[in-house]
């Protein structure tokens, strides 16, 4: 089903540079919203709408809101969705995620955009989690860098990475939540409140 339209998405996003979740993460992602049966899903990063339509084709029941802030990423994305015939099931906001006040409460809330702000989209949305939601963030090995930090010699891949490293130790170090870490596609971590998973 729609295995046409997500291979032009695929070949797009190849031709001009636009990173999109690795095959096996997604693969990972959509049997987790499976089976803990997710129904209401935030996203921050649409790109062009690439994680958010195989999302969506988990089940009918699944409804998805999505921000991204470039116009291009945007539109884009807009029209795949459309192609997909998704635009009653996903909906797209344009603008920074930090600058946007949503009330709604989801089941999971997926982080993929600007990599060294992850931890201010952490505490801004950890409110708009249901008690026993998740909060699933993508590119945690980000190309395995994360762990060879020092073979690094471009400098602002070097303070990208440590900013990474920094939102692991801040899940690491949390009080209220428990995360665990998946080497899986380019490194996953699944964050939840402390018990959640324990009952």
């Amino acid at each position: 089903m729609y295995t046409d339209e997500i291979k032009e998405m695929e070949k797009y996003a190849d031709e001009k540079n636009i990173p999109i979740m690795q095959k096996k993460g997604l693969s990972f992602l959509c049997k987790f919203i499976e089976k803990n049966n997710i129904k209401k899903i935030l996203e921050i990063g649409t790109a062009i709408g690439y994680s958010a339509i195989n999302m969506a084709l988990v089940s009918e029941n699944i409804n998805i809101v999505s921000i991204e802030r470039d116009q291009e990423k945007y539109i884009e994305a807009i029209k795949n969705i459309k192609k997909c015939k998704l635009e009653k099931r996903i909906t797209l906001i344009l603008g920074d995620a930090l600058n946007i006040d949503l009330k709604d409460k989801y089941d999971l809330i997926f982080i993929d955009a600007a990599k060294g702000q992850y931890i201010n989209f952490f505490n801004k949305y950890k409110d708009n989690l249901v008690e026993d939601g998740f909060i699933v963030s993508d590119n945690i090995d980000f190309h395995g860098y994360v762990e060879n930090i020092d073979e690094i010699k471009n400098k602002n891949l070097r303070q990208l990475v440590t900013k990474i490293r920094k939102y692991i130790d801040f899940l690491k170090s949390n009080e209220e939540y428990d995360t665990k870490f998946y080497k899986v596609g380019d490194g996953l971590a699944i964050t939840y409140k402390k018990g959640v998973l324990d009952e």
